[in-house]
């Protein structure tokens, strides 16, 4: 038996020890190459090198600390029925809940401090708040969470995100006043320090109290709600000084820290929108692959405000190889137990790959194979000569499959994971049926428009600029590349801070330039998605539905006049809204369902009849 790993010692040591803080004997932890994460009484804490660097042992223990606190000390019912329905005060009112259970373990326990400092280093490195020049860019419900800590807890702002802070700390400190103390002094009491954190987020003009009426003068609230929005974006165009940004709304929503929203979701809900308490990375920008303009249906009232940006990259040139290996390495993690699912997949789709290559025979030749069912006439009159067969074969269309990933932040997680296995298991398959397979993705290079926006501003901010955003278009594999040289590629999809804004319709349209280069007959684009297109710096400056109306000209110029045949998966999400042809899964296994049958059913001619289609 082979001796554990100080790895494995460390693992099971700090399962215990979250075991014992939150009072919970079911806690399980695992290891995570991607943003940390709980679900329920399962922790996903940062993998730490073989030989446990200090650093790297701390923040993997914050993380850890960080949720068996939650587990003992947040109601996550009871905090959903306060929680404002602002995706900005939503984002703040996540985040202070989050610092008031750490609080609650590190004035207790000097180790959980330190623990719990070096997991906020950690998440803070990451977030815009380190990059803001100025206090629009400073994400408010990251400075409020570190001003609400430095309170309770003591500990000083991280160094990186102290000039952030400062931005608007006498802003904060005017509008709240003396909620900051009277917080402190509700520190275990999670329903009335629940009311005092709505009372300082109302002091802060980011939610109204709930049992007033909408100062609306129609008395549809639907219309409220739609002015709401168009003053959002308006007040993100003019650049407001104040710190909330309706640019960071997105990033809010999908959860700060280990934020509260997916703790009020039921075990399903969980499996179907990812890993919990992702982070918003607010690092780099926008997507977009170039692609030739004659690509481009006509009539899409669509254009970009400059491609200058713009990059179609290897996925190999976005990270060095020892990095790419490890990553590649977790995703293998998350493989183990699935390569039987790889052999049944490979081996249903071969069966139906090859009916049909359906046989044909020649009849009534003079050599060849026997034929037994014409011995009949040589019973009823033995003159006449024995007929034999010729097998030949029908000629079978040569195939190529790309396979297009959604790479934006909202796949974080458990998403992107399921997305990266998926394409790893049906690469493999295709290739041991003879089919060419090319996974490509689409992101940005940076959030909130990268040098696209600066470039618009420069500009002197133009009226309906169009796409405002750097797009980043990644190869994985080529089409002529064996899956063997490149799968460590698809580890880069686990990468923190790789995942940021998606903008579909040029990626649909670059990877159908792509394919319409290839040689093959038979061309099928088959793209991995968890719903609608999503870039702020571009919706905020354009007309409601830009990038959504885009995606579906593109969408129904391929299903109607382009010969590439398109389906769509849709991870956690109903795609069938976009796409004719789509199907959802939750998980990988489900590939062995639903997934090849519609894989199998493209290969299929349809003009033609789908032989065997309903047989056992």
């Amino acid at each position: 038996m082979s001796e554990e790993s100080p790895l494995d010692r460390f693992k099971q040591v700090l399962t215990g020890a979250s075991r014992a803080i939150a009072k919970d004997p079911e806690v399980e932890v695992a290891w995570s190459a991607d943003v940390p994460g709980q679900s329920g009484n399962r922790f996903r804490v940062p993998l730490p090198g073989r030989d446990l660097p200090p650093d790297q042992v701390t923040e993997a223990r914050g993380f850890a600390d960080s949720f068996a606190l939650k587990l003992r000390h947040h109601d996550a019912g009871l905090h959903a029925t306060g929680a404002p329905p602002e995706p900005v005060a939503r984002a703040c009112y996540d985040a202070i809940e989050q610092v008031r259970w750490e609080a609650l373990g590190a004035n207790r326990f000097d180790g959980i401090r330190r623990n719990l400092d070096a997991a906020t280093e950690m998440r803070t490195a990451s977030d815009q708040i380190v990059r803001a020049q100025n206090s629009s860019e400073v994400p408010i419900q990251t400075a409020l969470s570190l001003m609400l800590r430095e309170q309770l807890t003591g500990e000083a702002i991280p160094e990186k995100a102290r000039s952030g802070v400062d931005l608007v700390r006498d802003f904060v400190e005017e509008k709240v006043g003396n909620d900051f103390a009277a917080l402190s002094d509700s520190l275990s009491d999670q329903e009335a320090f629940q009311k005092l954190a709505l009372d300082m987020l109302r002091d802060l003009d980011l939610t109204r109290p709930t049992d007033q009426p909408e100062n609306n003068e129609d008395e549809d609230g639907e219309d409220d709600e739609g002015e709401e929005q168009d003053q959002e974006g308006e007040d993100e165009q003019d650049g407001s000084n104040e710190p909330q940004s309706t640019e960071m709304a997105g990033d809010m929503a999908e959860g700060e820290g280990e934020g509260e929203a997916e703790s009020e979701l039921s075990a399903e809900d969980e499996m179907q929108d990812g890993e919990p308490g992702e982070e918003g990375d607010a690092s780099n920008a926008p997507v977009k692959p170039n692609r030739p303009q004659a690509d481009i249906p006509e009539g899409l009232d669509y254009k970009a405000f400059t491609e200058k940006f713009d990059e179609i990259t290897e996925a190999a040139e976005l990270c060095d190889a020892e990095e790419l290996d490890r990553l590649r390495a977790y995703l293998d993690s998350q493989l183990t137990g699935l390569q039987g699912v790889v052999t049944r997949l490979a081996n249903r789709l071969q069966r139906r790959l090859m009916a049909q290559q359906n046989r044909s025979w020649d009849f009534d030749q003079e050599e060849g194979v026997l034929d037994a069912a014409r011995l009949s006439r040589v019973i009823v009159s033995p003159g006449t000569a024995l007929s034999y067969k010729v097998e030949r074969d029908i000629e079978f269309k040569d195939t190529v499959v790309t396979l297009l990933i959604d790479n934006s932040g909202s796949m974080r997680g458990r998403p992107i994971s399921i997305a990266a296995i998926s394409a790893d298991i049906l690469a493999r398959t295709l290739e041991r049926c003879g089919v060419k397979t090319e996974i490509l993705g689409f992101t940005t290079r940076a959030w909130k428009g990268g040098q696209s926006r600066e470039a618009w501003l420069a500009d002197g901010k133009p009226q309906n600029p169009g796409r405002l955003n750097d797009l980043r278009h990644i190869i994985y594999k080529q089409a002529d590349e064996p899956w063997r040289r490149a799968r460590r590629n698809l580890g880069l999809m686990m990468r923190e801070g790789l995942l940021k804004e998606n903008i579909d319709g040029e990626a649909l349209l670059w990877a159908h330039s792509r394919l319409m280069g290839r040689p093959e007959e038979r061309r099928i684009l088959m793209v991995i998605s968890d719903g609608a297109p999503v870039d702020d710096s571009t919706l905020s400056v354009n007309s409601a539905g830009y990038l959504e109306a885009h995606l579906r000209g593109v969408i129904d110029w391929i299903e109607k006049v382009s010969p590439v045949q398109l389906v769509a998966i849709g991870i956690g999400h109903d795609v069938t809204r976009y796409y004719r042809r789509a199907v959802t899964i939750m998980d990988v296994e489900q590939l062995g369902g639903t997934i090849m049958e519609q894989l199998a059913e493209l290969f299929e001619d349809e003009k033609g009849p789908k032989r065997g289609a309903r047989r056992r």
